[in-house]
């Protein structure tokens, strides 16, 4: 479980290819405090770290994992938005994030609005009806609020708004048009989309 508020950048040093892909990703994290099957959300995906070192921990990636994540996202060389797996007691600075990513969005435009960025995301039309005004997205792991939502024939749009802050700690400073992202749709949405679907057919 997480809250998509990040708390580090991490860079992609090796990647070894094997049954799965094994993916060592450099980090400013104490390693010292991160267990042996500990999960770490890795720009929106929840991973398992299998090794560590002192400035730096594994992960491998399945198949699964790879389908679901942009082309390219798992190179070496790579940044990445991590977040550290959430603790009871912690704060709950952003919205409960699962890291299991539902699809991907790419980046249509992005536009200065003040000092922010407004960025607006296309997303596969099977993900549309999971989106709505002032709810909650997590686009590479960062925990946004969806500003306004519309749906064309085949796709969806939706837009948000990426403060400075956001910008300077999170990957998201570093978007361009046509960049791809890994979305993950708010878990209540899901359950509510699906709970729908379910009284029709009862």
């Amino acid at each position: 479980m997480f809250t998509g508020i990040i708390t580090d950048i991490g860079t992609i040093v090796d990647v070894e290819r094997r049954g799965d892909l094994r993916v060592r990703i450099a980090t400013s994290y104490d390693t010292e405090t991160i267990d042996i099957g500990a999960s770490i959300a890795c720009s929106g995906a929840c991973l398992t770290v299998v090794q560590k070192g002192p400035s730096s921990f594994a992960v491998d990636i399945s198949a699964e994992s790879l389908s679901r994540t942009p082309r390219g996202r798992w190179d070496k060389g790579q940044r990445l938005n991590l977040e550290r797996a959430l603790k009871v007691g912690d704060e709950l600075g952003g919205h409960i994030v699962t890291g299991h990513v539902d699809g991907v969005g790419t980046v249509a435009t992005i536009e200065l609005q003040g000092d922010s960025r407004r960025i607006i995301i296309t997303v596969p039309k099977e993900l549309g009806g999971y989106l709505a005004p002032k709810g909650s997205i997590t686009v590479d792991g960062v925990s946004l609020t969806v500003n306004e939502v519309e749906d064309h024939q085949g796709f969806t749009q939706f837009g948000v708004n990426v403060i400075p802050h956001t910008a300077e700690v999170t990957t998201l400073g570093e978007l361009a048009t046509g960049a791809e992202v890994n979305i993950e749709i708010d878990v209540l949405a899901r359950y509510l989309f699906r709970m729908k679907d379910f009284q029709k057919i009862t």
